[in-house]
Formats: C-alpha cells, structure tokens, sequence
C-alpha cells in the first residue's frame, strides 16, 4: 500500500493549505482549506465515500456531512483537536453514533473525514520555513481501485507447529493473494499540503 500511496501523491493535484496562522507557504491547516478542497472535488463530479450522519439527542454530539476521506498524519492530531474550538472540527468520538466511523478516523470538519497514519507522507524540512510539509491525501470514492488477478485465487496457508517450529510451539497461518491498485480518476484525488501550527519536535 506504501506503493499507492507515494504514486498518489506524485500523480495527484496539489493545494497549498492557505488558511491556517503559522505565516509558512504552506500554512497549518485551517477551516478554509477543508471547504476548499471539498468545494473543488465536488467541481470535478468526485463521489463522497460516505453519508451523512444524522444528529441525535447525544450531549455534545453533531451532526456529519456526507463526505469524502483525507488521509492525515497522526503528527497532525493536535493541530486537528485545536480546529474543535475556532472551526467546527468534530472529534469521532462526538459522532452523534459510531457505527461507521473506521478504527482510524480521527474525526470531521465539513465535507472531510479524517482518518490518521503514521504512514501518512511527509517532506521534511521541505517548506518556506524549513518546517515539515504533511500531504494530506483527499479522495472520491471513484479515485482508486484494485483489480484482482485473473487465474490466482486467494491461498490460506496454514502449517500446525508440528512443521513450523524446531520445538512444534509455533504455528504458521498466512494468506496469500494476487491483486493491483490502480488510479482511475485523479481529478477525484488532491493533496491538501500543510505544515504544522507549531514546529515544535515530536
């Protein structure tokens, strides 16, 4: 997967986050920069992944838009928690429920769900101010696929202890499979880039 994700960010469209306070090219990430990306996969037709949720009588809960996925660094997460007081930003757990939300989603502003990776891509040291560019990958439900093999089916492997291990204590259990990803439309995927709001080391 760390192979489509570094062929996404070398062939998708870039937006330089513009709306945060940092002063750096790019800035931190800020509300506008969310409705902007949102606003230009809509222009291009791109399909939400997911939709909405509706609100419920949950303290401190919101209701979510239908919306498209960004993959964002954990490295980002407290510039995330900080846009819950200045611009709307709902954390996963203030979901009016949780039966959609993905183990990783961090949360959502707007149109955007956010999902967080430590193997989400970084430049380091590649902004106006030396400080780390984070690509934040924004993508239509139409953007990608995967294609499986034709004539290799999935294969599950298992071998008892007995032949796995010198002393039969560990077992082996494995599956093993043929298939390709494959961008099919890029005008649905863009890299929202940003830096942090503070440079401060992790």
């Amino acid at each position: 997967m760390l192979i489509l994700r570094d062929y996404i960010v070398s062939a998708a469209s870039q937006i330089n986050a513009g709306a945060g306070g940092n002063g750096d090219n790019p800035t931190n990430l800020g509300a506008a920069d969310f409705s902007l990306v949102a606003t230009t996969l809509d222009t291009n037709n791109a399909y939400k992944f997911m939709s909405g949720i509706e609100g419920e009588n949950r303290f401190g809960s919101g209701p979510v838009r239908s919306s498209y996925f960004m993959l964002s660094s954990t490295e980002l997460q407290s510039d995330l928690d900080a846009l819950v007081a200045t611009s709307g930003f709902i954390n996963q757990w203030n979901y009016p429920n949780n039966t959609s939300a993905l183990p990783s989603e961090y949360g959502s502003l707007y149109n955007i769900r956010v999902l967080t990776s430590s193997e989400a891509p970084v430049a380091r040291g590649a902004s106006a101010y030396s400080s780390d560019v984070y690509y934040n990958t924004v993508l239509g439900k139409q953007a990608i696929t995967h294609v499986n093999q034709d004539g290799y089916s999935m294969n599950l492997i298992y071998r008892d202890p007995y032949y796995s291990g010198m002393l039969a204590q560990n077992a082996t259990l494995a599956v093993k499979f043929a298939q390709a990803q494959a961008i099919t439309q890029d005008t649905a995927i863009r890299n929202l880039l940003s830096t942090r709001q503070s440079a401060s080391v992790i």
